[in-house]
């Protein structure tokens, strides 16, 4: 099973486009459907023209949720890149479309929403052609580009069925025998208990399994697993996955822990990485500056030690060292983001 992340500016559509797409609203908070406006992350999933059927983790666009936003980008397979036709590429699209490479997301297609708004077709042209720029030097650089509209229907088949012809070139998650699941949301279920979500990697989770919870040192028992709201005997790495769990409460478990098998991981204040500052960084990046860190769906605060120089200017790459403020649980090779507080 696949996952498709949205990004993109606030109020392009995002939400909207994925309602229309699977009937599913992914705006569950009252204060998301009262301000419409995407807050915390959203789940809806869709059966493909093939029969395929994929998650969908929407995220917030508004540059004061990105916190949230960069907690639903850690497990998707494919990009969903919105950016409104009648606005073209704007500050949070960049900023999205930059997390996005950085965390390596191998493909992706760009939804040109609202394209009933535009009466002139050279306008899209010139919007077409400003998101080819602007996807260039990044890992979406070869992204078809689809106009839709949630109001018409224009373009949301087509749009499927490109979306199924990407991941027919994506290779299914193995499994690894090291099961993670970065925990995204917790909740409770009157008669049932404690309930996490998040997207498996690594390995398999069956009903029955003792788990830890990373960071923390706990353990728990898997009651129960749900892949888009159908119960399964076990979940496979790439699921969306809901477990119940016994053994903990709400209160002790929060976002950006992580459910695994006991002894896989131990957590950590100091991260060795290989940084990239990006293309457009509005300021080098220096010795000891304080930075925000982001893998899968924790975040800490922190300070960059960088190892080989005093600074790395916008483009350039080198060793560092993170000291946290609070320990995370990551694995060699994670992929993660750095942003200036």
């Amino acid at each position: 099973m696949f996952v498709i992340g949205t990004a993109g500016h606030v109020d392009h559509g995002k939400s909207s486009l994925v309602r229309a797409l699977t009937g599913i609203n992914p705006d569950r908070l009252r204060e998301e459907q009262l301000r419409e406006m995407t807050i915390d992350l959203g789940f809806a999933w869709v059966t493909l023209p093939s029969g395929r059927d994929v998650s969908i983790v929407d995220v917030p666009g508004h540059e004061d949720f990105i916190k949230n936003m960069l907690a639903g980008v850690g497990g998707i397979d494919l990009a969903l890149l919105v950016v409104a036709a009648d606005e073209a590429v704007m500050p949070q699209t960049r900023e999205h479309l930059a997390i996005l490479d950085l965390m390596r997301i191998p493909r992706g297609v760009v939804a040109l929403t609202k394209a009933d708004l535009i009466e002139d077709p050279d306008w899209l042209d010139l919007v077409a052609e400003e998101v080819r720029e602007a996807i260039a030097h990044s890992t979406l650089a070869s992204a078809p580009i689809v106009p839709v509209s949630v109001v018409s229907g224009q373009g949301l088949e087509y749009l499927l069925t490109t979306i199924d012809r990407l991941l027919d070139e994506a290779k299914p998650r193995p499994d690894l025998g090291l099961p993670r699941l970065p925990i995204d949301r917790v909740f409770s279920i009157a008669g049932f208990g404690t309930v996490v979500t998040g997207t498996l990697t690594g390995g398999h989770l069956d009903i029955g399994d003792t788990v830890a919870i990373v960071p923390g040192d706990r353990a728990a028992r898997i009651r129960g697993l749900q892949s888009h709201k159908t119960k399964v005997q076990r979940a496979t790495p790439g699921m969306r996955v809901a477990a119940n769990l016994t053994g903990v409460t709400v209160d002790d478990l929060s976002r950006g822990q992580v459910i695994t098998v006991p002894g896989a991981l131990a957590p950590t204040t100091l991260v060795d990485v290989y940084l990239q500052v990006i293309r457009d960084a509005p300021w080098p990046v220096r010795h000891s500056m304080p930075v925000e860190f982001f893998t899968g769906a924790a975040s800490a605060g922190g300070r960059i030690r960088l190892l080989e120089r005093d600074e790395l200017e916008a483009g350039e790459e080198g060793w560092a060292q993170v000291q946290l403020s609070d320990p995370i649980a990551v694995a060699r090779r994670d992929r993660f983001v750095v942003r200036m507080p």
